[in-house]
């Protein structure tokens, strides 16, 4: 790590005297195929980067800073352009933001949730918060050290057990890693973290096990304090910490099939198989028609909040519990001018709860934006309903760029009002470039439609209405160690690779649509020019 960390320093410093470096650290983790570029010249973004470096004084520094943010950059996402440039000067934004929360630590790489110290941080400013958003971003860099030594980290960092403060907060970071395994298929790494994830399930159980089967958690460990429904003292049975465990059992249960574990991966497909069940049965609201938080009398909130969203994140529900994705379009419900509120406003505690601190009453918090629009997609690919589209998955992402703005120039906070879109703790270290939620991940899984998956079929299904941009295209994707692009070009005449939704395999066509439509194709499969 010292060599790293040495060199690092050492190509900043040439940087400064104007040395061009086609990488900036160490190769170790890194897929050196940045030449592979198939459709999209990568230089034609660069722009993006040299006038975010440009925004304000650079005062915090982690391991890249800004003037190697660009070639960082060039070495590790994949590309992406679209008509809409302020959407695509978002998506850059975002790699450019979650690089600054990159920091090497003596326990290996790490990511943090603010960039400032804070008081309820534990070692190397780390927050479990928002572990699951970090590794869904983070699937997606070329170099897979910063996430493989970030999971260790949590997981058997603390002389080889879990981080003392891996608890402070909910989350499906097991779940997290799980999916990309799907992307990377690295199935030494991942079996190797089974006995973290055991331990950490099972402190779970011990910690917030309900006799009733479910988890109990308070609204601020959740991290959405200031609830309407829930406290900072009571032990509230909530979709949240719910739908994380029954993933996390799921996820646990296809390592230790993949680990030839299967008296484990029988256990917890049975414990996942369980919670499901207790879920629908014991947060689902059937006059409501949402699932809710529980309270200790068993009583249900008398509150639609955006966290009944969440069972789709995982696809937990059993078809027939669609209806509640009709509070998303409802303005009375969760639909705001800019972007999906936390609570419902119809509530009469609706924004009640101050300004200022942490409330998750009413306005728009990227975090809990994410995971519903994690869930909304699996809603449109995976359940037969009618009452939500494509449109609406476009439009929601297309609300939450557009929010990335303060003073004229890219950000991303904390929290925002919902109907002009103001930040609500702007401007602070605090709360600048806050790394708790994500962006780039939606774009690839969502508009370009790129669906991770164990075997060696590529699924393609863009959630892009059929009236939406005539073109788009996702360059340099690595996946199971092939390189991908995806591409979407109506007439034909933007790329000049034909008209239509196509898939290339590092750089031959595999599959091939004229309309948009999902498609899929084998891994090593090649079809005609």
């Amino acid at each position: 790590m010292k060599k790293t960390v040495i060199a690092a320093v050492l190509l900043h410093s040439l940087s400064v005297f104007g040395v061009i470096f086609a990488q900036t650290i160490p190769a170790t983790g890194v897929q050196k195929r940045q030449d592979a570029m198939f459709v999209l010249n990568a230089e034609a973004f660069k722009h993006y980067v040299e006038f975010f470096n440009t925004m304000e004084p650079e005062n915090i520094v982690n391991y890249i800073p800004n003037d190697m943010s660009w070639a960082w950059m060039r070495e590790n996402i994949p590309f992406f352009e679209c008509p809409d440039k302020s959407f695509e000067q978002i998506y850059y934004f975002r790699w450019w933001t979650f690089r600054k929360h990159l920091k090497t630590t003596p326990g290996g790489f790490v990511f943090t949730e603010f960039l400032d110290k804070v008081g309820h941080s534990g070692k190397y400013n780390t927050i479990s918060c928002a572990l699951g958003h970090h590794i869904y971003e983070g699937t997606w860099l070329r170099d897979k050290r910063y996430i493989d030594e970030y999971a260790r980290f949590w997981y058997a960092g603390h002389d080889g057990g879990l981080q003392p403060h891996f608890h402070r907060y909910s989350n499906w970071g097991t779940w997290a890693l799980y999916r990309r395994f799907l992307v990377n298929l690295d199935k030494k790494f991942i079996a190797g973290l089974l006995d973290g994830f055991l331990r950490d399930y099972e402190a779970w159980e011990k910690e917030h096990g309900l006799e009733n089967g479910l988890f109990w958690q308070y609204d601020v460990r959740d991290g959405m304090e200031e609830s309407i429904s829930g406290s900072r003292d009571v032990k509230n049975a909530r979709p949240t910490l719910n739908s994380y465990m029954y993933a996390n059992a799921v996820a646990i249960s296809k390592v230790a099939e993949l680990a030839g574990r299967n008296n484990i991966a029988t256990q917890y497909a049975q414990k996942a198989e369980i919670l499901k069940s207790l879920m629908q049965k014991l947060l689902w609201d059937e006059e409501a028609k949402f699932f809710k938080v529980r309270h200790p009398n068993g009583e249900l909130a008398g509150v639609r909040e955006e966290i009944g969203f969440i069972p789709w994140y995982f696809n937990l529900p059993e078809p027939g519990h669609e209806q509640a994705w009709l509070q998303f379009l409802d303005p009375k419900g969760f639909k705001a001018p800019m972007g999906i509120m936390t609570a419902e406003r119809r509530h009469p505690e609706f924004r009640s709860h101050g300004v200022g601190t942490c409330e998750w009453d009413g306005a728009v918090w990227p975090y809990a934006t994410s995971q519903t629009l994690v869930g909304l997609a699996n809603v449109l690919r995976n359940y037969e309903q009618q009452y939500i589209r494509k449109a609406d998955y476009f439009d929601t992402l297309v609300t939450y760029a557009r929010s990335h703005t303060y003073k004229g120039k890219p950000y991303i906070g904390e929290y925002l009002d919902e109907i002009d879109g103001t930040w609500l703790r702007p401007d602070s270290d605090r709360s600048r470039y806050y790394n708790h939620s994500t962006f780039c991940d939606l774009v690839i899984t969502g508009f370009a439609g790129l669906i991770p998956r164990q075997d060696d079929t590529v699924v393609v299904n863009p959630l892009l209405p059929d009236d939406a941009w005539d073109w788009f295209c996702l360059d340099n994707v690595l996946y199971h160690e092939r390189l991908l692009t995806i591409l979407w070009d109506r007439n034909g005449d933007k790329y000049g690779k034909g008209k239509g939704l196509h898939i290339f395999i590092e750089g031959k066509k595999s599959a091939q649509s004229d309309v948009l439509t999902c498609i899929r194709c084998g891994l090593y499969e090649q079809v005609s020019p």
